[in-house]
């Protein structure tokens, strides 16, 4: 890849996607012209534009700037994009140099000491909280988050080069384009069988990327995974461990035991073991980068969350509508161990929009068994990114595997008035497709109705 000095331009295909807006944004202010293609305009690509980035919103070659040459811009795109896109091929075919997101990533972060997060579940949250801690902390860090954080509003953190932050991504292999100085993994769990073929696959991938740590000291995991390196758990022996766990006035408070020292009564706000886990390793990973342990409390007391991770869209003595991108059995598992510690004695119901054909055939028990332990269970159709659909597998394949008889199949367009009609107290809408531009306006309803 030629070096960023030498490029006016950069044009991103899919700049809507999280990932890529966040490297676009990077490159804006390292002075770079930005340009895009998405398929839709959303909120994130109207605020793109709003900081002045130029995104057309149609796969045509009429639309390409005419200052675009091979010699002054530089492609980037996702692998979501159809490889039949008339403006990939567009720039392929005249010598552009054409790049996958992955790869640019490593190399912006070539030259810091990069601290790169992985897992099948866990990374988007994990991160943010890293990035979080280290700049609520005065370090000089840049921070490439996979979700919206809420303290900053943006996928984007930049307070200095000398650190970055990363999500390193299994999908399609990414992380591999990484060299982390200091890493994690949060999970290993089975996933993109569509890529992978079978879970061995998945594993030998996250080995090989834990295998870019050249100290295994700087590697942390989730202990029981068969990856060695620094251990993080909860109320189990680790290197990084938390202790003392409680729950009080609605947050967690627990005391953080480090290699060196222990750390008494922290704070976080998230509910859920699972986000309890990923501020541990955040905070094993700050620790390990240096980052002054005396501020490190109070940093992770103020961190706000991230959009669609257990985010709380309504919350009144009658009535909590939460908003989650869980889209793997683990992640609704953990989801629903969230609500029911936070809200034990009141029902709950869950609308869920599964995810990729691939997936919902690949794990249709796991979901058929995490969706019967709400109590009554609503399904959408499936959402196909960038699937065609399979022979068999959809929505109403997957409802007759739940056992919970209080379960249905409803059109995009009712799931506002399927809410406001459940007596469940707790309301979750979840999923990874486009349910999420559908919460504003369930919020609305409901709010209008009360």
């Amino acid at each position: 890849m030629k070096p960023l000095k030498d490029i006016s331009f950069c044009y991103f295909i899919g700049i809507g996607g999280i990932g890529m807006s966040a490297l676009a944004r990077y490159l804006q202010r390292l002075g770079k012209t930005v340009l895009g293609y998405d398929k839709t305009p959303t909120e994130l690509t109207k605020q793109l534009e709003k900081e002045g980035i130029v995104i057309v919103y149609e796969d045509l070659e009429a639309t390409i700037h005419l200052q675009l040459t091979t010699a002054n811009t530089l492609v980037v795109y996702t692998p979501a994009i159809p490889k039949d896109s008339i403006l990939l091929n567009y720039f392929i075919s005249r010598g552009f140099e054409v790049v996958k997101r992955s790869r640019l990533l490593g190399e912006v972060t070539r030259d810091t000491l990069c601290l790169a997060v992985a897992g099948t579940h866990g990374k988007t949250t994990t991160s943010a909280i890293l990035g979080h801690l280290m700049a609520a902390s005065g370090m000089p860090v840049t921070a490439f988050l996979g979700g919206i954080a809420e303290n900053y509003h943006s996928n984007f953190i930049h307070q200095g080069n000398t650190f970055s932050v990363v999500e390193a991504d299994e999908f399609d292999r990414s992380f591999l384009q990484l060299q982390p100085d200091i890493a994690c993994v949060t999970s290993m769990d089975s996933d993109h069988l569509d890529i992978y073929g079978d879970s061995a696959a998945v594993e030998a991938s996250f080995k090989a990327f834990a295998a870019l740590v050249k100290d295994p000291e700087k590697l942390l995991v989730k202990k029981g995974l068969p990856i060695s390196g620094k251990t993080v758990a909860i109320e189990e022996a680790a290197d990084f461990e938390a202790r003392n766990v409680r729950i009080e006035n609605g947050h967690y408070v627990f005391d953080l035991k480090t290699p060196t020292e222990t750390i008494k009564t922290l704070k976080f706000l998230l509910p859920g073991h699972h986000n309890l886990l990923n501020a541990v390793t955040a905070l094993g990973m700050a620790i390990t980068a240096g980052t002054p342990t005396p501020g490190l409390p109070k940093a992770l007391l103020s961190f706000k969350g991230v959009e669609r991770r257990f985010s709380y869209k309504i919350k009144t003595e009658h009535l909590v509508l939460i908003d989650d991108y869980a889209h793997h059995p683990t992640e609704i598992e953990a989801l629903f161990q969230a609500v029911s510690e936070m809200y034990p004695n009141d029902q709950k119901i869950i609308v869920f929009q599964p995810h990729l054909y691939s997936r919902t055939r690949d794990f249709a028990k796991g979901f058929a068994q995490s969706l019967s332990q709400f109590d009554e269970v609503v399904l959408l159709d499936l959402y196909p990114a960038r699937e065609v659909p399979i022979p068999g597998v959809d929505s109403n394949w997957l409802l007759g595997q739940i056992s919970n008889p209080k379960k249905s199949l409803i059109d995009k367009k009712n799931i506002a008035e399927r809410i406001k009609n459940s007596p469940c107290k707790i309301k979750l809408m979840v999923g990874a497709g486009d349910i999420g531009a559908e919460v504003e306006s369930v919020v609305k309803y409901l709010e209008d109705e009360r």
